[in-house]
């Protein structure tokens, strides 16, 4: 008898197997999950190194219509190539100085390696320049905060070039969290697979931690992003190197972030030859979102609530319009006079999460957020 009615129970609650959620289809909700544009700002845009990821910065630029009226890099025929290819009538300059003293600027976009940045940054801050940098921002959390305060100081807008929040499955869970969609959010589970074999031979071959640095800090710039409200306590990661891996850095990676009442597990597995995949899994207390796709631009979005499943169609992708978020949030929260959303202030939390990450992989062992500084 006791077994039987232990199969009744089973049955009737099967194991968790039964749809909590309605199968009716509802209208997605209409989020600002695009970017936004600024209601009479135009500011002029100079461009401080040309390698190859500014060409994506610039098919967003002039996409958007923004004025980039000058160029700079240490090698003078890559910016007048880059010059020729999209604004011609922008000037070239030999020099950072001589790009930060032309006085029409307003906005300088450096692209130049995190190493060399850093005194740019300083320098455009002096000169007056509001910034946007690339990421990651600085390899030095205390270096990080001495920039931002010089550009408070200054009242001038200092942003970090965090892309991945604009696109748009990023962008739409981001503004779905906000709305309270979700409710409170209790786990983000991100798994990337895809092949990143290309940078072996090239200068990302010596980054030793490339992808959980260089590229993860994009995921874990957006844990922040949905999690932000509560303080990260420790990170665990592991990496190790696949068989058939052509790169040198350690391509099968992931890490584990535990907050007080949340949890979050990033994935990163970069020698995937054959079906790519992304996928992102938001879960919160009133709904799930999950985010899937072969790649980065292609994504399909679907909304799970107890009003049903929505599927919005979204009409934006990561490249370019990413590139396109981060320089308009900066325009507009220069004209707005407030911190722009990817504020260098709030992604050193972002790099403190990736810091605290590397070290975890050195280690073998979780390391609390906030006691790493640097790289």
């Amino acid at each position: 008898m006791a077994k039987k009615h232990a199969s009744k129970t089973a049955n009737k609650a099967d194991y968790a197997v039964s749809k909590a959620t309605p199968d009716k289809r509802v209208k997605a909700p209409l989020l600002p999950y695009k970017p936004s544009r600024a209601k009479a700002y135009r500011p002029r845009i100079g461009i401080i190194g040309c390698g190859g990821i500014i060409s994506t910065h610039l098919d967003a630029y002039k996409q958007a219509g923004y004025k980039v009226v000058a160029f700079q890099n240490r090698t003078r025929s890559k910016a007048e190539q880059v010059r020729d290819d999209y604004y011609p009538r922008a000037t070239v300059f030999d020099t950072v100085e001589e790009l930060l003293a032309n006085p029409d600027i307003a906005i300088v976009d450096i692209a130049t390696h995190p190493a060399e940045r850093v005194p740019i940054i300083a320098a455009a801050i002096n000169a007056g320049k509001h910034v946007l940098s690339q990421k990651p921002f600085v390899e030095d959390i205390a270096i990080g905060k001495k920039l931002v305060t010089a550009a408070r100081r200054k009242g001038l807008q200092l942003a970090v070039n965090q892309n991945g929040r604009w696109a748009a499955h990023v962008a739409y869970a981001r503004e779905a969290i906000q709305a309270g969609l979700l409710g409170e959010v209790m786990s983000v589970d991100l798994a990337v697979h895809w092949d990143h074999n290309w940078c072996a031979g090239t200068p990302f071959d010596r980054i030793p931690q490339l992808v959980l640095y260089d590229f993860g800090v994009h995921w874990f710039d957006m844990v922040q992003c949905y999690l932000g409200a509560e303080k990260a306590k420790s990170v665990f990661a592991t990496v190790c190197k696949s068989r058939s891996q052509l790169a040198k850095p350690p391509f099968l990676e992931s890490a584990v972030v535990e907050y007080k009442h949340a949890q979050a597990s990033i994935i990163l597995r970069a020698d995937t030859r054959f079906g790519a995949q992304d996928r992102s899994v938001i879960v919160g207390s009133e709904g799930t979102l999950v985010c899937e796709g072969p790649n980065l631009n292609e994504q399909h979005v679907t909304l799970y609530t107890h009003q049903g499943i929505a599927t919005p169609k979204l009409t934006t992708q990561w490249f370019p319009d990413g590139f396109d978020g981060t320089m308009s949030e900066l325009i507009c929260a220069i004209e707005a006079e407030r911190e722009p959303s990817n504020s260098a202030r709030e992604n050193l939390r972002s790099l403190e999460l990736c810091f605290s990450a590397l070290r975890s992989a050195e280690l073998g062992t979780p390391v609390k957020v906030g006691d790493v500084s640097s790289l």
